[in-house]
């Protein structure tokens, strides 16, 4: 199975990602970023879209941070064959959002950082890690 066959079978498991009543799947960064090569699959709207790769660093170092439990990259659309869309990645942890917008570099920075999943959304089934809280980081 190459990485297209893998991803596109993982953000399908509940239904299609472009569907509403499809749960949003709650990517690891492994299983966003292998196989990725897709720019503009994340961060598309920044001033300068970045490689996924270089998104990727980014994430895998904020995931480091021994106040960082886990990383999770949202599935917002697949309307692109060659690779799933995410606008959204969650940052379990027990700073805040102010907190964890500083930790991005500028130019890859989020617009918007909040506290908790949207309660609009469904999202397939995550156990938020104890003592941490969803940071949701939006790039428009």
């Amino acid at each position: 199975m190459d990485h297209l066959q893998r991803v596109t079978e993982r953000v399908s498991r509940r239904g299609h990602p472009d569907d509403a009543d499809t749960p949003r799947p709650l990517l690891s960064l492994e299983e966003f970023f292998t196989g990725n090569e897709r720019v503009g699959s994340i961060g598309c709207n920044l001033p300068t879209t970045p490689t996924p790769d270089e998104m990727h660093e980014v994430l895998k170092r904020i995931a480091e941070r021994p106040d960082v439990a886990d990383v999770r990259v949202q599935i917002t659309q697949f309307d692109d064959p060659d690779w799933p869309f995410s606008d959204t990645v969650f940052i379990f942890t027990n700073s805040s959002p102010e907190g964890v917008l500083e930790w991005f570099p500028e130019g890859l920075a989020p617009d918007e950082t909040w506290e908790g999943f949207d309660s609009s959304v469904r999202y397939e089934p995550y156990a938020v890690p104890d003592g941490t809280q969803p940071i949701a980081c939006w790039w428009d």
